[in-house]
């Protein structure tokens, strides 16, 4: 176990390193930046592999739905014109409770999924491990630009 952790925990950070090593204003590496999510992630959790081969596909696809709703909500509150009649406002408030919602179905549907591959304590630490990384990865992107 503790050989997996050691491996996954280098890789994450060989990933890291790569994707920093970029500068500011260029492209990134999609492939590599999903790498670096993935190790961190899985190393955060201290994934087991077998949960962590049942863990990724219900993340992804829950993610995936998850950024199309919030995608749809965006566009939601856009305005594209500057007259927007009050029913097609009233309209599109409707959609967004509709989209929360749902959202909040979809949330606790992936969670009794999860709870069959993963331990309530890891499904706790997974809620803000997105965010964590996404900070990671700008302050790594910041130290890079000052150097």
């Amino acid at each position: 176990m503790k050989k997996h952790t050691l491996l996954l925990a280098l890789i994450f950070f060989l990933m890291i390193g790569t994707t920093q090593a970029q500068r500011t204003g260029e492209k990134y590496d999609r492939e590599k930046l999903e790498a670096a999510r993935v190790a961190f992630i899985t190393t955060r959790l201290d994934l087991t592999p077998e949960q962590a081969q049942k863990f990724w596909p219900l993340f992804n696809g829950f993610n995936d739905l998850r950024e199309r709703n919030l995608k749809e909500m965006f566009d939601l509150g856009r305005i594209m014109d500057d007259q927007l009649s009050e029913e097609d406002a009233k309209s599109r408030i409707a959609r967004k409770f509709e989209l929360q919602r749902k959202m909040i179905v979809d949330e606790e549907k992936f969670v009794k999924d999860l709870s069959g591959v993963l331990t309530y304590n890891q499904i706790i630490r997974l809620n803000g491990l997105s965010r964590e990384f996404a900070r990671h990865i700008y302050q790594r992107r910041r130290e890079d630009g000052k150097k």
